[in-house]
């Protein structure tokens, strides 16, 4: 009898100088001085509440009867906070989510300083991987969704047909006129299409060398023969092509708001242009100096090299990358502008006296532009010791000014090109021969997957950027 009240007493003071404690089912009974010795955290400051209200301020539960406070919190994070008591330092095993484990000891009060050594540089690191891995997960979500948007836009388009006379024939020719590499036609095509671009810009460079220029009988230079022909072929074939696409497009009245389409009739319309005004030029004598306007109408040709894009992956994507960068771009600008404006004054301050060249601030600012933009012409240059300085400033600060806001700018670039070539790839599956039945290559519940997971990354990043607030509203629930 005097033995088993002895053990009575021992459990008796055990359980006097402990709490019991359910972590998501895990129980656990707690000696109260190993918890004092760490009086921030949660567990230890319930030894010093006073009231039920306040027990309840810090746990989810608690039951009377049992002397039992419960936690609905992660059971298989909890045997790390157990150790931390046991041994006063963290350790993170490398299986472990970083974010989770951090907001875990966030909730018990235990401070990261707590981390051991063999611990600590491994954590922070992969704490602050994830920013570069949420930025790519973005990059990757925009990407999936924009290219499922004019997937989708892409089929809006070949449905169209289905109502059309001679529907399934003047889809056959769209795809193959306008998707490059959608058929074996359609590659012949593009490579011919590439060949006159090239050829086309070629005659006209060769037509202004002097090795190359025919004179007539008044000793007035003239077209050689072989380059019209080349480019009266390369005119007619630009104007079969947009005819074609314009003839077999599925929405005729918004044909002209693509932007390929567009660069299409602007690569024509300078001939024609320039045949109107010789025309009427040759019919009144006293509009002959509409000549001149001819001249700079032929050198408008230059702008058929923008059809290439319609056959290159990276010129549409740099063409988007632009479009979508306006606010670098802008940025660039007003970087080059600001400095530009002040390196042009100083030279101008300690070169005027000394320097033909830069005697005005005017002057001043094709120099310094030219040594922002490490171009460098040589043509004006600093002579002076403090215009050297001047000058070495004007260059490191312009290496600056130039690399920071293009990093942005290739970034998307990066995006736009993967998204093209995603589009690309899901257009050159696409099969219409038994009527359009699914879109290929999409999966909707990957694309909803996105949006959820875009939804909760932002919820997560809501979280994180307000950890008091966090814990304040766990302590109240």
């Amino acid at each position: 009898m005097t033995g088993h009240s002895l053990e009575d007493q021992s459990e008796s003071s055990v359980e006097d100088n402990a709490i019991r404690i359910n972590v998501g089912g895990f129980k656990k009974l707690l000696l109260s001085n190993m918890l004092s010795r760490f009086p921030e955290t949660r567990l230890a400051r319930l030894l010093r509440c006073q009231s039920k209200e306040s027990i309840l301020e810090l746990c989810d539960d608690y039951d009377d009867t049992e002397r039992e406070f419960y936690f609905d919190r992660n059971p298989a994070l909890f045997p790390y906070v157990l150790n931390f008591y046991n041994t006063g330092r963290l350790h993170v095993m490398a299986e472990l989510c970083i974010f989770s484990f951090s907001q875990e000891i966030e909730y018990w009060g235990i401070n990261e300083f707590f981390i051991d050594s063999c611990c600590s540089s491994t954590y922070h690191c992969r704490k602050m991987e994830p920013s570069g891995e949420d930025w790519d997960d973005k990059s990757e979500e925009g990407s999936t969704s924009s290219s499922f948007d004019e997937i989708l836009e892409f089929y809006n388009d070949a449905t169209k047909f289905d109502k059309q006379p001679l529907g399934s024939l003047r889809r056959r020719i769209w795809l193959m006129l306008d998707n490059p590499g959608y058929s074996i036609p359609s590659r012949i095509i593009s490579v011919f299409s590439i060949l006159v671009v090239l050829g086309s810009i070629a005659t006209m460079c060769m037509n202004s060398m002097t090795e190359f220029t025919l004179l007539d009988s008044e000793g007035q230079p003239r077209e050689d023969p072989r380059f019209e022909t080349v480019e009266h072929f390369g005119i007619g074939w630009f104007t079969f092509e947009l005819v074609a696409r314009f003839v077999v497009a599925p929405d005729l009245i918004h044909f002209f708001e693509h932007p390929l389409n567009l660069i299409d009739l602007v690569s024509i319309l300078p001939f024609y242009l320039a045949l109107l005004i010789n025309l009427v030029a040759e019919s009144s004598p006293a509009l002959a100096n509409l000549g001149r306007v001819v001249q700079v109408l032929r050198l408008m040709r230059i702008f058929r090299i923008l059809k290439l894009a319609r056959h290159s992956t990276g010129l549409r994507s740099l063409g988007a990358t632009l479009k979508n960068s306006y606010k670098e771009v802008g940025l660039l600008l007003l970087y080059l502008a600001v400095g530009v404006s002040f390196f042009s004054v100083m030279a101008y301050t300690v070169e005027k006296e000394d320097n033909d060249g830069l005697t005005t601030i005017p002057a001043c600012w094709w120099w310094a532009t030219v040594s922002m933009t490490t171009v460098g012409y040589g043509d004006v240059v600093p002579v002076s010791i403090a215009g050297k300085l001047t000058a070495s400033a004007c260059i490191l600060a312009g290496i600056l000014v130039v690399v920071l806001p293009i990093t942005l700018i290739f970034n998307k670039f990066s995006l736009f090109y993967k998204r093209q070539r995603q589009l690309e790839i899901a257009m050159r599956s696409c099969d219409f021969d038994e009527g359009i039945k699914e879109v290929p290559s999409v999966n909707l519940r990957n694309y909803y997957a996105h949006k959820v997971k875009s939804l909760m990354a932002s919820l997560s990043n809501m979280s994180r950027s307000t950890p008091s607030d966090h814990s304040l509203n766990e302590s109240l629930h």
